[in-house]
C-alpha cells in the first residue's frame, strides 16, 4: 500500500498532520519574509553581532567539549554499571531536559555564586568568580547541554552488541584496547549525534545564561541574549541573528534526523562476511593488536554442515594456533559456569556478527 493510498483512506489524520506542519512552518516563514535581505550583511557585520557570534561559538564549543569529557564516562556508568540509586542518578542527570532554564540558572546561582554553597569557598580560597564571566556562561550552557549527550550515548551503548567486546577480551585485549577499538567505533554515530545535539542546545541557551552569567556585551552576551536585547533597539539586527540561529538549528535537525528517531546505523550492524578460500577451505587467520603479537585463528562452519537446525553454527576464535580445524559449538541445556571474557581461551560469536568493527 502506497503512501498516497494511506492518506486518502485517512483524511482526518492527514488534515491534522497538515495543521501541525503549518503550526511550525508559518512562524518560520514569517521570519523569512520579515528578514531584511538587502541589509543582511550589514546587520550581521555590526560590532554587537560579531561579538555575539564569536562568543556564542566559543561558549557553545567549550560546552560541547565539556559534555564529551564528562558525559562519556557518565553514560558508560549508567549503561554498564549496576549500582544502588542508578535510577536516581539518571533522573538527576536528565532533569535539565524538563527543568525550565531559568530555574537551572537560579540553582547555579545558589551553588556557584560568590555567596553560593561552593562558589563562596572558591572565591575565598582562589579569588575565582564564575558569575558574570565567560566561564560562567560556559557552565550554564554545559548544565543544559550535557543531558542531551548522555542520553544519546547511553542509548548507543545499550543497543550495541556486547559480544564483540567479549571476543576482544577473550583474544587478550586489555580494557583500554577494547574500548578504543571496539566500543568507540560501534557507538561512533551516537557520539557524533550527542556532541552535535549538545553543541546546538548550548548555542541556543538563554534562560540559564542570563540568570547565572548575566548579559554583558563581549563577555556573556551570546546570540540568544543579543537577539532579545536588539529586538527593542534594532529589530533588523535581531531578525538577522534569528536567521542565523534558525539555519543552524535546521541543519542540525535534518542532519541528525535518523539518529533522533532511534535509527542509528553502526558500522558493525551489517552482515558479516564469512572468510572464504578456494577449494572449500574454511580456515582463516588474523592478527589482533591486543594479542601482543599472538596469532589468532578464526574458524567457521557453513550452515549446510549444521546437524541440528534449531542451533545456529558459531564461529570459534582462539588464540591457540592449534585450533585450525573447523569446530561447532552446539546449544545445550547443561548448566555452564560463567567465565570472564579476559580469562577465556576460546571465544564464540555467531556467524552473523563481525568479531571486530572495521
Amino acid at each position: 500500500m502506497t503512501s498516497s493510498t494511506l492518506l486518502r483512506r485517512r483524511p482526518l489524520t492527514a488534515l491534522l498532520a497538515a495543521f501541525a506542519v503549518a503550526f511550525f512552518a508559518i512562524p518560520l516563514l514569517a521570519l523569512l519574509f520579515r528578514a531584511p535581505w538587502s541589509s543582511l550583511p550589514e546587520n550581521l557585520g555590526t560590532a554587537e553581532a560579531r561579538d555575539a557570534l564569536r562568543l556564542s561559538l566559543v561558549t557553545s564549543c567549550s560546552a560541547a567539549a565539556l559534555s564529551v569529557v564528562f558525559g562519556l564516562p557518565l553514560a558508560w556508568c549508567l549503561a554498564r554499571v549496576e549500582f544502588p540509586g542508578r535510577s536516581l542518578v539518571r533522573g538527576l542527570v536528565l532533569l535539565p531536559l524538563v527543568l525550565p532554564p531559568v530555574v537551572g540558572g537560579v540553582a547555579l546561582l545558589g551553588a556557584f555564586s560568590r555567596q553560593g554553597l561552593v562558589g563562596a569557598r572558591l572565591y575565598d580560597l582562589f579569588g575565582f568568580q564564575l558569575t558574570f564571566t565567560t566561564a560562567g556562561a560556559v557552565m550554564a550552557e554545559t548544565f543544559v547541554a550535557l543531558p542531551f549527550f548522555v542520553i544519546t550515548v547511553e542509548a548507543g551503548l545499550r543497543s550495541m552488541d556486547r559480544r564483540t567486546e567479549e571476543i576482544a577480551a577473550t583474544l587478550g585485549a586489555d580494557p583500554r584496547t577494547v574500548f578504543r577499538r571496539v566500543t568507540l567505533p560501534a557507538i561512533a554515530p551516537s557520539l557524533v549525534a550527542g556532541t552535535v545535539l549538545a553543541w546546538a542546545r548550548a548555542l541556543g541557551e538563554f534562560g540559564a545564561t542570563v540568570t547565572f552569567a548575566g548579559n554583558i556585551v563581549g563577555r556573556t552576551q551570546t546570540l540568544p541574549l543579543a537577539v532579545y536585547l536588539q529586538l527593542e533597539s534594532n529589530p533588523e539586527v535581531a531578525v538577522a541573528l534569528s536567521l542565523v540561529l534558525m539555519v543552524v538549528s535546521l541543519v542540525v535537525i535534518v542532519a541528525l534526523a535518523r539518529s533522533l528517531v532511534g535509527v542509528v546505523v553502526s558500522r558493525n550492524r551489517g552482515p558479516c562476511r564469512s572468510p572464504r578460500r578456494r577449494g572449500g577451505d574454511a580456515r582463516d587467520t588474523g592478527r589482533f593488536r591486543g594479542c601482543s603479537g599472538a596469532r589468532c585463528w578464526l574458524c567457521w562452519v557453513p550452515t549446510a554442515q549444521a546437524r541440528r537446525p534449531s542451533c545456529a553454527p558459531w564461529r570459534v576464535c582462539s588464540r591457540s594456533p592449534r585450533a585450525r580445524s573447523p569446530s561447532v559449538a552446539w546449544c545445550s541445556r547443561t548448566p555452564v559456569v560463567f567465565v570472564e571474557p579476559d580469562r577465556r581461551r576460546v571465544g564464540l560469536v555467531r556467524r552473523t556478527t563481525c568479531c571486530f568493527p572495521t
